[in-house]
């Protein structure tokens, strides 16, 4: 089983960053932003991680393209691609680099579809989250490159099968 953490727009919180990377055991981790650290902070090691419209260290990269397990993955914030207006932009930008994930964040909008052949994944907010009371982050979990599931948690671990799903990929 191949898995990856996906969290976004912690703002600030370090507390809880240690205690989500240490919770689950994956084979990777992914931060989509607004963590408003230094880009070499502790608790962001050894995620993979993008800028967001928050974070001021101009080390951190505006996307990033990420195989993992014969997956690609496109990584981005999403505030430079209209993502409260709607997915085409980025959906275009994932499609360049032939990405069958997205993992964004600035909608502090938990919540995973596919639409087309791409597999869109907001891990909402551990921090401020939007149309939702709960403060989550996402794993992505597979066994072979056709069927992946997408499984919410709260910020306290707890899971939440109301919003996770099996789709293929």
């Amino acid at each position: 089983m191949t898995s990856v953490l996906i969290t976004s727009d912690s703002h600030g919180l370090t507390k809880e960053l240690y205690e989500i990377k240490h919770r689950h055991a994956v084979n990777w981790y992914i931060h989509c932003g607004d963590s408003e650290l230094d880009f070499d902070a502790d608790q962001l090691q050894p995620f993979y991680k993008v800028g967001g419209n928050c974070d001021f260290d101009p080390r951190y990269p505006n996307e990033e393209i990420k195989d993992m397990d014969g997956i690609r993955f496109f990584i981005t914030h999403g505030h430079l691609h209209q993502v409260k207006s709607s997915l085409t932009t980025l959906s275009y930008a994932a499609e360049e680099h032939q990405a069958k994930v997205v993992c964004f964040g600035h909608t502090h909008i938990a919540g995973a579809e596919k639409i087309g052949n791409q597999l869109f994944i907001n891990p909402g907010s551990i921090r401020m989250p939007r149309n939702r009371i709960e403060k989550t982050y996402a794993i992505l979990e597979w066994s072979d490159q056709q069927s992946v599931s997408v499984n919410f948690y709260t910020v306290d671990g707890q899971y939440l099968k109301d919003m996770s799903f099996t789709t293929s990929i």
